[in-house]
Protein backbone atom coordinates (compact mmCIF):
# COMPACT_ATOMS: atom_id res chain seq x y z
CA UNK A 1 0.00 0.00 0.00
CA UNK A 2 1.27 3.47 -1.39
CA UNK A 3 2.86 5.54 2.02
CA UNK A 4 0.24 8.39 1.30
CA UNK A 5 -2.75 6.52 1.23
CA UNK A 6 -1.55 4.56 4.73
CA UNK A 7 -1.29 8.07 5.89
CA UNK A 8 -4.50 9.13 5.65
CA UNK A 9 -6.05 6.35 6.45
CA UNK A 10 -4.36 6.36 9.74
CA UNK A 11 -5.27 9.99 10.18
CA UNK A 12 -9.05 8.98 9.54
CA UNK A 13 -8.73 5.87 12.32
CA UNK A 14 -7.09 8.82 14.82
CA UNK A 15 -10.77 11.11 14.53
CA UNK A 16 -12.98 8.20 14.69
CA UNK A 17 -11.45 7.64 18.06
CA UNK A 18 -11.12 10.61 19.40
CA UNK A 19 -14.71 10.92 18.59
CA UNK A 20 -15.76 7.46 19.77
CA UNK A 21 -14.24 8.50 23.00
CA UNK A 22 -16.02 11.70 23.83
CA UNK A 23 -13.52 14.16 22.72
CA UNK A 24 -13.39 17.29 20.76
CA UNK A 25 -10.88 17.61 17.48
CA UNK A 26 -11.83 21.31 17.56
CA UNK A 27 -13.00 23.60 20.50
CA UNK A 28 -15.25 26.52 19.14
CA UNK A 29 -14.31 29.48 20.73
CA UNK A 30 -17.11 30.99 22.69
CA UNK A 31 -19.21 33.98 21.26
CA UNK A 32 -17.89 37.64 22.08
CA UNK A 33 -19.58 39.37 24.55
CA UNK A 34 -20.80 42.74 23.40
CA UNK A 35 -20.49 45.77 26.07
CA UNK A 36 -23.57 47.81 25.90
CA UNK A 37 -22.10 51.15 27.54
CA UNK A 38 -24.67 53.14 30.18
CA UNK A 39 -27.35 55.34 28.88
CA UNK A 40 -26.41 58.69 28.78
CA UNK A 41 -29.27 60.94 30.85
CA UNK A 42 -31.63 62.75 29.10
CA UNK A 43 -31.26 66.23 29.75
CA UNK A 44 -33.89 67.69 32.04
CA UNK A 45 -34.79 71.59 30.77
CA UNK A 46 -36.88 73.33 33.19
CA UNK A 47 -39.97 75.49 31.70
CA UNK A 48 -39.02 79.40 31.61
CA UNK A 49 -41.46 80.72 34.67
CA UNK A 50 -42.95 83.79 32.87
CA UNK A 51 -44.34 86.44 35.32
CA UNK A 52 -46.02 89.80 34.47
CA UNK A 53 -46.30 93.02 36.41
CA UNK A 54 -48.90 95.32 35.88
CA UNK A 55 -48.66 98.92 37.09
CA UNK A 56 -50.94 101.10 39.00
CA UNK A 57 -52.64 103.97 36.44
CA UNK A 58 -56.29 104.38 36.87
CA UNK A 59 -58.68 104.54 34.24
CA UNK A 60 -55.47 103.98 32.16
CA UNK A 61 -55.28 100.12 33.69
CA UNK A 62 -57.52 99.28 30.78
CA UNK A 63 -54.34 98.98 28.95
CA UNK A 64 -53.08 95.74 30.61
CA UNK A 65 -56.11 93.78 28.77
CA UNK A 66 -54.52 95.17 25.70
CA UNK A 67 -51.20 93.70 26.13
CA UNK A 68 -51.80 90.83 27.59
CA UNK A 69 -54.07 90.03 24.71
CA UNK A 70 -51.04 90.68 22.18
CA UNK A 71 -49.26 88.09 24.66
CA UNK A 72 -51.57 85.58 23.98
CA UNK A 73 -51.96 86.07 20.67
CA UNK A 74 -48.29 85.23 20.25
CA UNK A 75 -48.36 82.15 22.00
CA UNK A 76 -46.92 83.60 25.22
CA UNK A 77 -48.43 83.13 28.48
CA UNK A 78 -47.44 84.70 31.78
CA UNK A 79 -47.29 81.95 34.62
CA UNK A 80 -47.86 84.13 37.73
CA UNK A 81 -49.08 87.67 38.11
CA UNK A 82 -48.24 90.73 40.08
CA UNK A 83 -50.44 93.91 40.57
CA UNK A 84 -50.59 97.15 41.39
CA UNK A 85 -53.48 99.36 42.07
CA UNK A 86 -55.63 99.34 38.92
CA UNK A 87 -52.95 96.60 38.16
CA UNK A 88 -54.13 94.56 40.75
CA UNK A 89 -58.12 94.69 39.61
CA UNK A 90 -57.18 93.18 35.92
CA UNK A 91 -53.93 91.09 37.20
CA UNK A 92 -56.94 89.35 39.56
CA UNK A 93 -59.15 88.94 36.78
CA UNK A 94 -56.16 87.19 35.25
CA UNK A 95 -55.37 84.96 37.14
CA UNK A 96 -59.11 84.01 37.87
CA UNK A 97 -59.05 82.20 34.13
CA UNK A 98 -60.33 84.76 32.20
CA UNK A 99 -58.70 85.26 28.89
CA UNK A 100 -57.95 89.04 27.43
CA UNK A 101 -61.52 88.87 25.02
CA UNK A 102 -63.48 87.87 28.31
CA UNK A 103 -61.72 90.82 30.28
CA UNK A 104 -62.47 93.40 27.59
CA UNK A 105 -66.04 92.44 26.97
CA UNK A 106 -66.31 92.48 30.51
CA UNK A 107 -63.89 96.30 30.78
CA UNK A 108 -66.81 97.59 27.61
CA UNK A 109 -69.63 96.58 29.73
CA UNK A 110 -68.60 98.21 33.38
CA UNK A 111 -70.40 100.41 34.51
CA UNK A 112 -68.29 102.82 36.79
CA UNK A 113 -70.75 103.81 39.24
CA UNK A 114 -70.68 99.81 40.41
CA UNK A 115 -67.33 100.44 41.61
CA UNK A 116 -67.37 103.55 43.37
CA UNK A 117 -68.98 104.19 46.63
CA UNK A 118 -68.87 107.67 48.28
CA UNK A 119 -69.37 108.23 51.45
CA UNK A 120 -70.40 112.17 52.21
CA UNK A 121 -69.65 111.44 55.92
CA UNK A 122 -66.25 110.60 55.53
CA UNK A 123 -64.87 113.69 53.39
CA UNK A 124 -66.29 112.64 50.16
CA UNK A 125 -63.72 109.62 49.84
CA UNK A 126 -64.32 106.65 48.35
CA UNK A 127 -65.12 103.83 50.27
CA UNK A 128 -63.92 100.63 48.37
CA UNK A 129 -66.64 98.23 49.10
CA UNK A 130 -68.08 98.48 45.61
CA UNK A 131 -64.88 97.71 43.80
CA UNK A 132 -63.87 94.61 47.04
CA UNK A 133 -67.06 92.77 45.20
CA UNK A 134 -67.15 93.41 42.18
CA UNK A 135 -64.03 91.90 41.97
CA UNK A 136 -64.83 89.50 44.20
CA UNK A 137 -67.85 88.39 41.85
CA UNK A 138 -66.35 88.62 38.78
CA UNK A 139 -63.29 85.95 40.18
CA UNK A 140 -66.61 84.09 42.03
CA UNK A 141 -65.83 84.65 45.10
CA UNK A 142 -62.17 82.30 44.88
CA UNK A 143 -59.76 83.06 47.57
CA UNK A 144 -55.98 83.97 46.23
CA UNK A 145 -54.33 80.82 47.03
CA UNK A 146 -57.19 78.79 44.93
CA UNK A 147 -56.95 81.24 41.63
CA UNK A 148 -56.06 79.53 38.45
CA UNK A 149 -51.99 81.92 38.32
CA UNK A 150 -50.39 82.73 41.26
CA UNK A 151 -51.09 85.91 42.14
CA UNK A 152 -49.83 88.74 44.03
CA UNK A 153 -51.47 92.14 45.08
CA UNK A 154 -49.17 94.88 46.18
CA UNK A 155 -50.11 97.47 48.92
CA UNK A 156 -48.55 100.43 51.32
CA UNK A 157 -48.94 99.31 54.82
CA UNK A 158 -49.81 102.91 56.10
CA UNK A 159 -48.49 102.59 59.82
CA UNK A 160 -44.82 102.42 58.55
CA UNK A 161 -44.81 102.86 54.56
CA UNK A 162 -44.16 98.77 54.31
CA UNK A 163 -44.88 97.27 51.32
CA UNK A 164 -46.66 94.28 51.74
CA UNK A 165 -47.81 91.49 49.41
CA UNK A 166 -50.95 89.69 49.57
CA UNK A 167 -51.10 86.20 48.04
CA UNK A 168 -54.01 84.23 50.37
CA UNK A 169 -57.36 85.66 51.38
CA UNK A 170 -60.25 87.24 50.24
CA UNK A 171 -59.28 88.42 46.33
CA UNK A 172 -61.56 91.96 46.16
CA UNK A 173 -60.13 92.83 50.00
CA UNK A 174 -56.31 92.36 48.80
CA UNK A 175 -57.31 94.26 45.30
CA UNK A 176 -59.37 96.94 47.54
CA UNK A 177 -56.48 97.29 49.39
CA UNK A 178 -53.74 97.64 46.85
CA UNK A 179 -56.12 100.59 44.73
CA UNK A 180 -56.94 102.66 47.80
CA UNK A 181 -55.36 106.04 46.09
CA UNK A 182 -54.47 108.14 49.59
CA UNK A 183 -56.82 110.82 49.43
CA UNK A 184 -59.62 109.64 47.42
CA UNK A 185 -59.70 105.72 48.46
CA UNK A 186 -60.52 105.26 52.64
CA UNK A 187 -57.39 102.73 54.07
CA UNK A 188 -58.00 99.77 54.06
CA UNK A 189 -58.03 97.72 57.85
CA UNK A 190 -56.68 94.21 57.49
CA UNK A 191 -55.63 93.08 60.80
CA UNK A 192 -54.35 95.76 63.27
CA UNK A 193 -53.06 97.63 60.00
CA UNK A 194 -54.13 99.79 57.48
CA UNK A 195 -53.47 99.62 53.83
CA UNK A 196 -53.20 102.39 51.24
CA UNK A 197 -52.46 102.02 47.34
CA UNK A 198 -49.40 99.78 46.31
CA UNK A 199 -48.04 102.63 43.61
CA UNK A 200 -46.34 104.53 46.55
CA UNK A 201 -43.62 102.12 47.08
CA UNK A 202 -43.74 99.67 43.97
CA UNK A 203 -45.71 101.63 41.16
CA UNK A 204 -44.63 98.58 38.77
CA UNK A 205 -44.49 95.25 40.95
CA UNK A 206 -41.30 93.55 39.32
CA UNK A 207 -39.51 92.23 42.70
CA UNK A 208 -43.64 90.60 43.48
CA UNK A 209 -43.49 88.84 40.41
CA UNK A 210 -40.40 87.57 40.74
CA UNK A 211 -40.82 86.42 44.31
CA UNK A 212 -43.57 84.86 42.76
CA UNK A 213 -41.24 82.23 40.88
CA UNK A 214 -40.87 84.15 37.91
CA UNK A 215 -37.75 83.37 35.90
CA UNK A 216 -38.63 86.16 33.19
CA UNK A 217 -40.62 89.47 33.94
CA UNK A 218 -42.75 91.60 31.51
CA UNK A 219 -43.54 94.76 33.33
CA UNK A 220 -46.26 97.08 31.96
CA UNK A 221 -45.55 100.79 32.93
CA UNK A 222 -48.89 102.94 32.67
CA UNK A 223 -47.72 105.46 35.54
CA UNK A 224 -48.03 109.33 34.55
CA UNK A 225 -45.22 111.21 34.15
CA UNK A 226 -44.43 114.33 35.03
CA UNK A 227 -44.75 116.31 31.97
CA UNK A 228 -44.85 119.76 33.67
CA UNK A 229 -48.55 120.55 32.80
CA UNK A 230 -50.79 120.39 36.11
CA UNK A 231 -53.57 117.28 35.52
CA UNK A 232 -56.78 117.57 35.08
CA UNK A 233 -59.37 116.63 38.10
CA UNK A 234 -58.20 115.77 41.97
CA UNK A 235 -57.68 111.97 40.93
CA UNK A 236 -55.29 113.51 38.37
CA UNK A 237 -53.47 115.03 40.78
CA UNK A 238 -53.31 112.15 43.76
CA UNK A 239 -52.26 109.84 40.99
CA UNK A 240 -49.06 112.16 39.41
CA UNK A 241 -48.57 112.92 43.07
CA UNK A 242 -47.89 109.27 43.85
CA UNK A 243 -45.77 108.01 40.51
CA UNK A 244 -43.62 111.05 41.34
CA UNK A 245 -43.17 109.98 45.22
CA UNK A 246 -42.48 106.61 43.58
CA UNK A 247 -40.66 107.25 40.37
CA UNK A 248 -37.18 106.54 41.75
CA UNK A 249 -37.88 103.63 43.43
CA UNK A 250 -40.17 102.65 40.58
CA UNK A 251 -36.92 103.51 38.16
CA UNK A 252 -35.17 100.96 40.27
CA UNK A 253 -37.47 98.03 40.04
CA UNK A 254 -37.75 98.72 36.46
CA UNK A 255 -34.51 98.38 35.67
CA UNK A 256 -34.94 94.67 36.76
CA UNK A 257 -37.45 93.53 34.41
CA UNK A 258 -36.48 91.32 31.15
CA UNK A 259 -38.89 93.56 28.78
CA UNK A 260 -40.73 96.61 29.72
CA UNK A 261 -44.03 97.41 28.12
CA UNK A 262 -44.52 101.51 27.85
CA UNK A 263 -48.40 101.72 26.08
CA UNK A 264 -48.62 105.57 25.15
CA UNK A 265 -52.00 106.51 27.77
CA UNK A 266 -50.73 109.56 29.13
CA UNK A 267 -53.03 111.69 27.53
CA UNK A 268 -55.92 109.40 29.09
CA UNK A 269 -57.29 110.79 32.46
CA UNK A 270 -57.06 108.78 35.33
CA UNK A 271 -60.61 109.03 35.99
CA UNK A 272 -61.61 108.58 32.05
CA UNK A 273 -63.25 105.63 31.99
CA UNK A 274 -64.84 106.63 28.19
CA UNK A 275 -61.63 106.31 26.93
CA UNK A 276 -61.19 102.53 28.11
CA UNK A 277 -61.59 101.10 24.41
CA UNK A 278 -58.50 103.51 23.44
CA UNK A 279 -56.54 102.39 26.43
CA UNK A 280 -56.89 98.76 25.08
CA UNK A 281 -55.35 99.76 21.88
CA UNK A 282 -52.47 101.02 22.85
CA UNK A 283 -51.52 98.69 25.04
CA UNK A 284 -52.29 96.20 21.91
CA UNK A 285 -49.86 98.57 20.33
CA UNK A 286 -47.25 98.81 22.77
CA UNK A 287 -47.26 95.09 23.33
CA UNK A 288 -46.96 94.20 19.66
CA UNK A 289 -43.57 96.74 19.21
CA UNK A 290 -41.67 95.12 21.51
CA UNK A 291 -42.31 91.65 20.97
CA UNK A 292 -39.44 91.12 18.77
CA UNK A 293 -37.96 91.56 21.79
CA UNK A 294 -39.37 89.24 24.24
CA UNK A 295 -39.46 86.33 22.13
CA UNK A 296 -35.55 87.24 21.28
CA UNK A 297 -34.93 87.20 25.00
CA UNK A 298 -37.19 84.41 25.71
CA UNK A 299 -35.43 81.92 23.24
CA UNK A 300 -31.93 83.07 25.10
CA UNK A 301 -32.67 82.30 28.13
CA UNK A 302 -34.52 78.45 26.65
CA UNK A 303 -30.74 77.89 24.89
CA UNK A 304 -28.92 78.70 27.65
CA UNK A 305 -31.17 76.75 30.15
CA UNK A 306 -31.16 73.85 27.77
CA UNK A 307 -27.23 73.92 27.58
CA UNK A 308 -26.39 73.97 31.41
CA UNK A 309 -29.04 70.83 31.90
CA UNK A 310 -27.23 69.42 28.87
CA UNK A 311 -23.75 70.17 30.34
CA UNK A 312 -25.07 68.83 33.81
CA UNK A 313 -26.05 65.63 32.59
CA UNK A 314 -23.08 64.73 30.35
CA UNK A 315 -20.63 61.74 31.86
CA UNK A 316 -17.95 63.36 34.04
CA UNK A 317 -14.48 62.33 33.07
CA UNK A 318 -12.54 60.03 36.29
CA UNK A 319 -9.80 62.05 37.55
CA UNK A 320 -6.69 61.34 36.62
CA UNK A 321 -4.62 59.14 38.97
CA UNK A 322 -0.76 58.55 38.97
CA UNK A 323 0.37 54.66 39.14
CA UNK A 324 2.05 53.84 42.17
CA UNK A 325 6.28 53.20 41.52
CA UNK A 326 5.22 49.26 41.61
CA UNK A 327 1.80 49.99 39.31
CA UNK A 328 4.10 51.45 36.87
CA UNK A 329 5.63 47.86 35.96
CA UNK A 330 2.51 46.97 34.56
CA UNK A 331 0.64 50.11 34.09
CA UNK A 332 -0.92 50.21 30.26
CA UNK A 333 -3.56 52.79 30.84
CA UNK A 334 -2.90 56.55 28.91
CA UNK A 335 -0.48 58.05 31.34
CA UNK A 336 -1.38 61.45 32.88
CA UNK A 337 -0.83 64.33 30.91
CA UNK A 338 2.78 66.05 32.03
CA UNK A 339 1.72 69.41 33.81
Amino acid sequence: MPAPRLTCLLLTACVTLLIACGGEAVKTPPPATTVVPPPVPVANTRPVVIGIALGGGAAKGFAHIGVIKMLEANGIKPDVVAGTSAGSVVGALYASGMDAFQMQKNAVALDESSIRDVRLFSGGLVQGRALQDYVDAQVGNTPMQKLKKPFVAVATRLEDGERTLFNKGDTGQAVRASSSVPGVFEPVSIGKYHYVDGGVVSPVPVDAAKQLGADFVIAVDISSKASGTTPAGMLGIVNQSIAIMGQRAGQQELARADVVVRPKVNDIGAADFTQRNAAILEGEKAALAVMPQIKARLAQLQHERAAAAAAAAKPKTPPCVEPTRLQRLTFRGEPCPTK
